[in-house]
């Protein structure tokens, strides 16, 4: 069994590239994406329609509903399922998309949190109540400045994760995690990166930014604004949240095409900049090429 990735910024292909290699590899897909996660999302978040799909087992799509919680914990447990799919069946397994922190979290791994007792849960959830961010990130601070200098004091998810940590082991959390080092999850896996001139990848986004408001975006997001409100996190996201701003009459369909596109191409750019950053043992090429380097990756015994 095989493992690959396949990274690249946002409409680089990443989709239609992976379902041809899959074919021609025997492999299943695991989506990297953020929010096609979510059932009901399904023009905003450009997945892969099932037509599109072609018969190819997907796993990281359609998996929860919008206002169901969703961190990369679960994304480590949908893994997981992926990979023991692959193996049970004889299959190889292709991790595709643009959320780079998800990936880097399998490659890296993650440190083991201790599970709170209900005493410590009740304690924690009471200075949650009484204290603010800030307050409580001065009480860490006081604890442990060499792990919170780089925690900012609004970060409450990793603020809660540090105060559960102190109350449950008595540890300063740089203890903690320095007796505590990350495991991989992944521990044998090549990366893929589809390249394209930045000109050119503009035009891709502006015209998928125009295909999906055709689609009926502004439709679906109305339909999720009247079954979730605005209260859930994916109604933040890009493409929702600048329809949002037009059904409210704030911009013009003319602007809300501009801002979903000058908006996708900020995201891009940050998806680059992560994967130059943080990942090492790239093989990169332009998407005409990229196909032929993948199987010949996994033609090798």
């Amino acid at each position: 069994m095989k493992q690959i990735a396949i990274i690249a910024p946002t409409a680089s292909g990443k989709t239609a590239l992976s379902i041809n290699i899959a074919h021609k590899t025997n492999s299943i897909i695991l989506s990297l994406d953020s929010l096609s996660i979510y059932k009901e999302i399904d023009i905003a978040s450009a997945k892969p329609t099932i037509q599109e799909r072609d018969g190819i087992k997907h796993f990281g799509i359609d998996e929860i509903y919008p206002n169901e919680h969703f961190d990369v914990m679960n994304f480590i447990d949908i893994y997981k399922k992926a990979y023991n799919y692959a193996k049970e069946n004889g299959k190889n397994l292709i991790i595709v998309g643009g959320t780079g922190f998800y990936l880097k979290t399998l490659i890296d791994g993650i440190s083991y949190i201790p599970k709170l007792s209900t005493k410590n849960q009740n304690i924690l959830n009471d200075k949650l109540k009484k204290f603010t961010p800030q307050e409580l990130w001065e009480y860490l601070n006081r604890i442990d400045n060499k792990y919170m200098v780089n925690i900012k004091p609004n970060d409450i998810y990793r603020i809660e994760k540090a105060l559960g940590i102190y109350l449950q082991t008595k540890q300063k959390p740089s203890e903690f995690f320095q007796q505590n080092p990350p495991q991989p999850i992944i521990k044998d896996i090549q990366l893929f990166q589809i390249i394209w001139d930045t000109d050119i990848l503009r035009e891709r986004i502006a015209l998928r930014t125009k295909n999906m408001i055709k689609d009926k975006l502004i439709d679906e997001v109305i339909y999720l604004e009247k079954k979730y409100t605005r209260a859930i996190p994916p109604m933040n996201s890009i493409g929702i949240k600048e329809t949002l701003e037009f059904l409210d009459g704030k911009i013009s369909k003319q602007q809300l095409t501009q801002k979903i596109t000058i908006s996708t191409a900020q995201l891009a750019k940050r998806q680059r900049t992560f994967n130059k950053n943080q990942f090492d043992n790239i093989i990169s090429d332009k998407l005409n090429n990229l196909d032929t380097k993948i199987l010949n990756y996994f033609s090798k015994i």
